[in-house]
C-alpha cells in the first residue's frame, strides 16, 4: 500500500501544479500512482490481511501445550505436532508462539518476584571470563565473585584457572574476605558443584561430593538455581558487567597478585557507595546489620589434594613447573610442600603443613625466582668480592678511596683489611670508622690488627683525634654533634670500652 506521506505528498504538490505529469516529474513518481493515489478522497489506511499458514489447523493444540499444565517449550511442541500430522517446518510455530506468549492474559517469561532474605542467611557466588593484559600479555582471566544477599557488601578474587581446585579456593576466599559464613550459599550448575539438576524431576539436586564437603567444613548448605534461569541468583550477576566497565577495560597489570589487590581495592571502595536498590551503603549496612549474624569461619581452609612434597636444594631452591624459587635457608636441604592456586600462585608450607609464603608462578622455562630476603640469616654482612669491596669501601666511608691507595702501595691485600674494617661495624658507626681509617692512613697503621689497637687505645683513654675540620655526625636525636674539643665519637666511650673486649683481636 502507499504511504501516508506519498499520499500529503501528491495531494499538495497537485494543488500547486495542476498537472499530473508535472507532479510525477516534482515527486520522482509514475504517473500512474499520482492518478491512483488522486483518487483517494481519504488518506490511505492499513488493512491487515494476514495470509493463511500450515500452522493454522494446529493452532488450539499449540495453546493448550503452551498452557499449564504442560508449559512445553518450543522444541517440545513441535515434536508433538509432527505426531499428530504437521509437517511444516518450525518458522511458523515459533511465530505462533510470540504471538500467544504477547498476549496480555499470560504473564511475561521475564516476571520475576524479588526475594530479600535475612542478615546472615544467603551469599550469592559466580564467576565471569574476562580478556586483559597482564604481565605484558593478553590473558583470559576468571573474576570469582560473591555478594551477602541482604547488605549487597561484595568481594572478588581473579584466577587463571575456573576448575574445582579453583571454585573451592575462592569460595573459601571470598567468605574470609566478607568476614564469615552464611547460612545459604546459592550457586549455579558448573560440574565442579553441581552433577544433575533437572528442574521437570522431582529428584533431589545431584551435588559434586567434593563440593558437599567443602559445604560441610564451612558449615553452610548449597542451593543450585534452576538451569538457564540467572534472575534467581540476579543479585550476583548484576555486578560482572559494572566491573568490566569500570575497572577491567581500559586497564593492565603487572601480575595478578597486582590485580587481585586492585581487584579488591576497586570492590570495598564501590561498597562505600550508597546501593541503588536498598539506598544504604553495603559496608555501613553489614557493619551495622550483617556481620554479627554470619558463622565463624572453619581454621583451616579445605583442600581436594594433598599437598605436594619438594626437596630444597642446598642454595635454597626448589623446583616448581621447570622454574627454581628461593626458600627461606632454614629449609635448606630439607623437605618442604606446596601446591598451586588459581593457575598462578605457589604456595609453600613446612612438613606439618604451616604457610611459609605465596610466590607468583614464572610463566617461561628455567628461569629463577629469588627473594633476597631468604638468605639474611645466612648473608655475610660484607662482600668477599674483591671489586665489591672496594665499591663498598669506598662508598661508606669518605676516606675510604684515600686508604685503598695508600694501603695498596703497601699490602698484598688492601681489601683484605678494608673487609675486616668493615666487619667492625657491629660495634661501631660508620662515622667512628671513617675517623679511624683517616688516622691510620696519616699514622700508618693500616693493617686490621694496628687499625683494632687504635680503637682500644682510644678507648682506654690513651688516644685522642685531633678535631675534624667538619660535622659529619647526622643524627641530632641524640645530640651527637662534634664540637671543639669533642673527640669524634658519635657514643659515650664508655660504650666502646664495654664492646671493645667482643672484637677480634
Amino acid at each position: 500500500m502507499y504511504k501516508l506521506q506519498d499520499w500529503a505528498a501528491v495531494q499538495r504538490v497537485y494543488k500547486q501544479t495542476g498537472s499530473k505529469r508535472k507532479t510525477a516529474k516534482i515527486l520522482h513518481m509514475s504517473r500512474n500512482t499520482v492518478r491512483s493515489l488522486l483518487r483517494q478522497a481519504e488518506e490511505p489506511a492499513y488493512n491487515s490481511s494476514r495470509r493463511k499458514s500450515c500452522i493454522d489447523p494446529f493452532q488450539e493444540d499449540v495453546i493448550t501445550w503452551r498452557g499449564p499444565p504442560y508449559n512445553y517449550n518450543g522444541t517440545r511442541i513441535f515434536r508433538e505436532l509432527q505426531k499428530v500430522g504437521y509437517t511444516g517446518s518450525k518458522g511458523p510455530l515459533y511465530r505462533l508462539l510470540r504471538r500467544i506468549d504477547e498476549d496480555i492474559e499470560r504473564i511475561s517469561s521475564k516476571a520475576t518476584e524479588r526475594i530479600e532474605t535475612p542478615p546472615g542467611d544467603q551469599a550469592q557466588f559466580d564467576w565471569a571470563e574476562y580478556s586483559m593484559t597482564v604481565g605484558g600479555q593478553e590473558r583470559v582471566v576468571y573474576c570469582f565473585a560473591m555478594i551477602l544477599a541482604a547488605c549487597r557488601k561484595k568481594a572478588v578474587c581473579f584466577s587463571l584457572k575456573a576448575d574445582a581446585e579453583s571454585i573451592y579456593e575462592a569460595i573459601q576466599e571470598l567468605f574470609e574476605d566478607l568476614g564469615g559464613v552464611t547460612l545459604e550459599l546459592l550457586i549455579d550448575n558448573p560440574r565442579a558443584l553441581v552433577v544433575e539438576n533437572d528442574p521437570k524431576s522431582e529428584e533431589e539436586v545431584q551435588y559434586n561430593p567434593y563440593a558437599l564437603l567443602l559445604a560441610r567444613h564451612l558449615g553452610t548448605e548449597l542451593n543450585a538455581c534452576p538451569c538457564y534461569w540467572p534472575r534467581k541468583k540476579g543479585k550476583i550477576e548484576r555486578p560482572f558487567n559494572y566491573i568490566e566497565e569500570q575497572f577491567v577495560k581500559g586497564n593492565s597489570f603487572a601480575s595478578m597478585e597486582e590485580l587481585n589487590r586492585r581487584g579488591k581495592e576497586f570492590v570495598d571502595r564501590w561498597c562505600d557507595e550508597i546501593h541503588s536498590t536498598t539506598q544504604r551503603i553495603p559496608n555501613t549496612h553489614y557493619l551495622l546489620e550483617e556481620k554479627a549474624t554470619l558463622q565463624p569461619l572453619p581454621k583451616k581452609r579445605f583442600r581436594m589434594k594433598e599437598l605436594e612434597a619438594r626437596k630444597v636444594s642446598p642454595d635454597s631452591f626448589i623446583s616448581v613447573g621447570g622454574n627454581k624459587y628461593s626458600v627461606p635457608a632454614r629449609y635448606a636441604d630439607k623437605v618442604v610442600k606446596i601446591r598451586t592456586v588459581y593457575g598462578f600462585r605457589i604456595e609453600v608450607y613446612n612438613r606439618n603443613e604451616e604457610f611459609i609464603f605465596a610466590v607468583e608462578k614464572l610463566y617461561g622455562k628455567k628461569e629463577q625466582q629469588i627473594d633476597p630476603e631468604h638468605y639474611a640469616e645466612i648473608a655475610t654482612p660484607v662482600s668477599t668480592s674483591v671489586p665489591q669491596i672496594r665499591r663498598d669501601f669506598t662508598a661508606r666511608f669518605s676516606n675510604g678511596r684515600r686508604y685503598l691507595e695508600a694501603a695498596g702501595k703497601k699490602f698484598n691485600q688492601p681489601t683484605h683489611h678494608a673487609r675486616k674494617i668493615m666487619l667492625l661495624s657491629d660495634l661501631y658507626d660508620d662515622n667512628i670508622l671513617d675517623l679511624f681509617i683517616g688516622y691510620s692512613v696519616d699514622q700508618d697503621k693500616m693493617d686490621i690488627r694496628s687499625f683494632k689497637g687504635l680503637l682500644r687505645e682510644y678507648n682506654a683513654g690513651l688516644l685522642k683525634l685531633p678535631q675534624p675540620e667538619k660535622s659529619v655526625a647526622a643524627d641530632p636525636a641524640s645530640s651527637m654533634e662534634y664540637r671543639e674539643n669533642d673527640p669524634g665519637l658519635t657514643r659515650d666511650c664508655s660504650y666502646y670500652e664495654i664492646n671493645a673486649s667482643e672484637v677480634s683481636m
